[in-house]
């Protein structure tokens, strides 16, 4: 007959005497979210509503509840955003803060993989490809099956982008080429023969580029499960930052880093991802309360950026919207202008407009610099340059060159 061992309960912890005034320095939302009990919580955060403040308030809650610092991964898109969100805690708190695994999904994804790797039939010491070198990678095996000579065959840099899309967006190549790049559709069997060859040169020379650190590391915690769970036992809590604009392995990697003890906040905005460019599914967000059974969604709605009658518009705008999570931006500052949709017939007749707005502002008394023009792209702005120039207006232009430049 087999022995049996009951483990005692332990005696009931002490309260906690907090030295941060949660309440009194946080809103009541912020404040809901930031001291939320464990398990599955997505923070629905409108713009300008302090969504970084609440997850440092958070990262600092759970310390000082007694979590250990090294147990808690907080993921971010910049690694500037991760050291500034764990100094603010540091500095709100105390040092312990600084020990929290803060950084990107790729970074975090390295650290797994330099002490596993060989578990896939990687060396630890693996070297990892910019999209630069992907690039010339590419370009090397483009000439080795003599594809370079084919007509109108893709440049190197357009092929690793069409091979990042195959890894980030999770789909085949055939559907990236009919969605993105139809015009290369003809060429999709030499572009499938080549993302073969890539492949098998980037694992017999050790290679990985950024979007295999992800894949790999979804590869590996499926290839060895005692990897996956020491990994996501360690990872007591899990707190993401931007989840909007999570790619389809991210979102993976997250479910997978919370196996073990279910512990995540994921913060995110469902009216502002941008990124599909890059990867990015808006679905990620709107799908988490499904993959997370028993998800309790925060919202915060209290705005400290705009205007009422700014809100007004956005508000409506989003309403128009056929998959999102309900909110209502607010705030409690008044009055300032109506936001005003001008139509223009064409380029010329936007750029006048646009010009005779910033000189009637600056008879206001309104400094020049403290106007701001707005464009999707960099080269949309050629037109206004034209016309900023013409009425001897000064300006500065960030990302990409001016038209006098290009």
């Amino acid at each position: 007959m087999a022995r049996q061992f009951v483990l005692r309960r332990d005696p009931a912890a002490p309260a906690v005497n907090y030295r941060i005034e949660y309440a009194s320095e946080l809103n009541p939302q912020q404040f809901a979210a930031a001291t939320a009990p464990g398990g599955p919580i997505l923070v629905v955060a409108g713009a300008g509503t302090g969504k970084t403040r609440t997850l440092v308030y958070r990262l600092a809650y759970l310390v000082e509840s007694g979590v250990a610092p090294e147990r808690i991964a907080l993921l971010t898109f910049t690694r500037r955003a991760s050291r500034e969100m764990l100094a603010r805690a540091s500095g709100l708190l105390d040092g312990r803060c600084q020990r929290v695994h803060g950084g990107t999904f790729h970074s975090f994804c390295l650290g797994v993989l330099r002490r596993h790797a060989p578990r896939i039939g990687f060396p630890n010491n693996f070297t990892i490809l910019d999209s630069s070198d992907s690039s010339d990678v590419v370009d090397i095996l483009r000439g080795r099956l003599e594809l370079n000579k084919r007509d109108r065959f893709p440049k190197k840099r357009t092929i690793q982008a069409m091979f990042s899309s195959v890894v980030n967006r999770d789909k085949p190549l055939y559907d990236i080429l009919e969605e993105d790049y139809p015009q290369f559709v003809p060429h999709a069997r030499d572009l499938e023969n080549l993302f073969r060859h890539f492949e098998k040169y980037k694992r017999d020379h050790g290679l990985m580029d950024y979007d295999d650190l992800l894949r790999r590391t979804l590869e590996l915690f499926e290839q060895a499960p005692d990897v996956h769970k020491l990994i996501a036992g360690n990872c007591e809590h899990v707190l993401v930052d931007e989840y909007q604009d999570t790619n389809r392995l991210q979102a993976r990697l997250v479910k997978a880093f919370t196996a073990v003890h279910g512990n995540v906040m994921a913060v995110g905005d469902d009216a502002q991802s941008i990124y599909r460019f890059r990867g990015a599914d808006f679905r990620n967000i709107l799908a988490f309360p499904d993959e997370f059974p028993g998800t309790r969604v925060q919202k915060l709605e209290h705005n400290y950026r705009s205007t009422q009658r700014i809100l007004d518009l956005a508000n409506q705008v989003i309403t128009q919207a056929r998959h999102k999570f309900d909110k209502e931006l607010f705030t409690e500052r008044s009055g300032g202008d109506l936001p005003a949709l001008v139509t223009a017939p064409d380029d010329r007749y936007e750029s006048r407009f646009v010009c005779q707005m910033l000189l009637d502002l600056r008879e206001q008394n309104v400094p020049l610099k403290d106007m701001a023009v707005l464009f999707r792209s960099g080269f949309n702005s050629y037109d206004l340059e034209v016309e900023l120039n013409r009425r001897n207006i000064p300006f500065v232009k960030y990302g990409g060159l001016k038209l006098s430049e290009a």
